[in-house]
């Protein structure tokens, strides 16, 4: 947490200096940068409230990157300096996320940390680069003038990935190479999006002039509603399979919030291992869909808890899970996971071995009730010769060591 508070700390450092400095030495260019101010601000207004989304702002961070990248207005060179652009971009931030903080909608802080940080960096890197052009000891137009927006973004985007992962590490203390790595990957996705706009956008005000702006915005508009779509479709999947796997808890089968526990333990397991993106979605899937097999069971098994049975039931129930999420439409790695988790850990695949080991040790902790944590663990260890992954085991113990977790919780 405390490069967490280092990082916020100096944004609104950074952010305070340079207000006072725009304040002191007033605004040049007032009209480009209401413009983009303007451009900034309704980008916040229309951010995705409560997306889970690398970028929830896309159309402000083009506009940001843009102003902080503009060496010309219409062909006249622009003297906006590094304070004044994060000064307007500052202020403008703020002002969009005022609605956003008086709905209680977030994380506010750290979206204005990295907005901050980001066009900072872009604007270190610019300004004095273009500087150099206006006075004659640099080829500030032409072909190289595109040359240097387009490189400086590239380096941008991979700062602002590192910026975004460092911060999601001091937050949750995951690992950082994954956290990196699901960052990379998404700005290949609207992470692309937003540095081809604000180059694009640069570059035609640099021309054309501040016409340029709604003009080259609407497109990244457009595709920002378009993942607004399909966000709210991922969610209403994600939100029909856990209604799948409530099906155990309202037919008896299975402890109230058992299914939920144990696909966030995993989660969080699997994101301790390393694990990308895309694969934790498959094994929260899987995780809340791992007792769906016991729908098919004429007696339900005591308390759900399968980890107690023999082998053979316990895989003949997962082949009975993985056949009926094989019916709803999931995607194939889920029911293969599914009807894996009981089978010898050498031979199964990763989410396998993680959705066994975290439902053995919620199953273990409670029957043995408050406390019981330390002894699931240590019959979970005594079993890693054939049917819990060491490294599973251990991973599940940093989980739960570093949340402060001694028992699941009950109901």
């Amino acid at each position: 947490m405390n490069a967490l508070v280092a990082a916020r700390g100096g944004a609104a450092l950074f952010a305070v200096l340079a207000l006072a400095a725009t304040l002191w030495h007033g605004i040049d260019g007032r009209g480009t940068a209401l413009a983009f101010g303007v451009l900034v601000a309704v980008g916040e207004l229309v951010r995705w409230s409560g997306a889970q989304e690398r970028e929830p702002a896309p159309l402000a961070a083009a506009g940001a990157l843009a102003y902080a990248l503009l060496g010309e207005n219409g062909g006249h060179p622009t003297h906006d300096g590094v304070p004044q652009v994060v000064a307007v971009v500052t202020a403008a931030s703020l002002l969009g996320c005022v609605p956003h903080v008086a709905k209680g909608r977030g994380p506010t802080a750290d979206h204005l940390t990295r907005r901050v940080l980001t066009v900072g960096f872009a604007a270190v890197c610019f300004q004095p680069f273009y500087g150099l052009g206006r006075a004659g000891r640099w080829p500030g137009d032409g072909p190289g003038y595109a040359a240097l927006v387009v490189a400086l973004l590239v380096l941008t985007a991979l700062w602002d990935a590192v910026l975004a992962a460092a911060l999601e590490r001091a937050r949750t203390r995951w690992p950082f190479g994954p956290l990196l790595r699901d960052e990379l990957r998404a700005t290949l996705g609207i992470g692309s999006a937003v540095c081809a706009t604000g180059a694009v956008i640069a570059l035609a005000v640099a021309v054309a002039g501040l016409w340029a702006l709604p003009v080259l915005s609407l497109p990244l508009l457009l595709t920002q509603l378009s993942f607004r779509r399909y966000a709210a479709v991922r969610a209403t999947y994600r939100q029909t399979i856990a209604s799948l796997a409530r099906a155990t808890e309202i037919a008896g089968y299975t402890p109230a919030g058992h299914a939920r526990r144990v696909a966030a333990l995993s989660r969080a397991v699997g994101r301790e291992l390393g694990l990308s993106g895309p694969e934790l979605t498959v094994l929260e899937y899987a995780a809340l869909m791992h007792d769906i097999g016991q729908l098919s069971l004429v007696d339900p098994v005591p308390a759900g808890a399968t980890a107690c049975l023999a082998p053979a039931e316990q895989r003949r129930i997962a082949l009975l899970g993985g056949a009926v999420v094989r019916r709803t439409g999931v995607a194939a790695e889920v029911a293969v996971t599914v009807e894996r988790q009981a089978d010898p850990y050498r031979e199964q695949p990763v989410g396998a071995r993680i959705v066994r080991a975290v439902n053995a040790y919620e199953e273990k902790a409670r029957e043995a009730g408050p406390g019981g944590s330390l002894g699931a663990l240590e019959e979970l260890r005594l079993g890693t010769a054939r049917d819990y992954q060491p490294e599973v085991v251990e991973s599940l113990a940093r989980v739960l060591a570093r949340d402060g977790l001694t028992s699941p919780p009950v109901g």
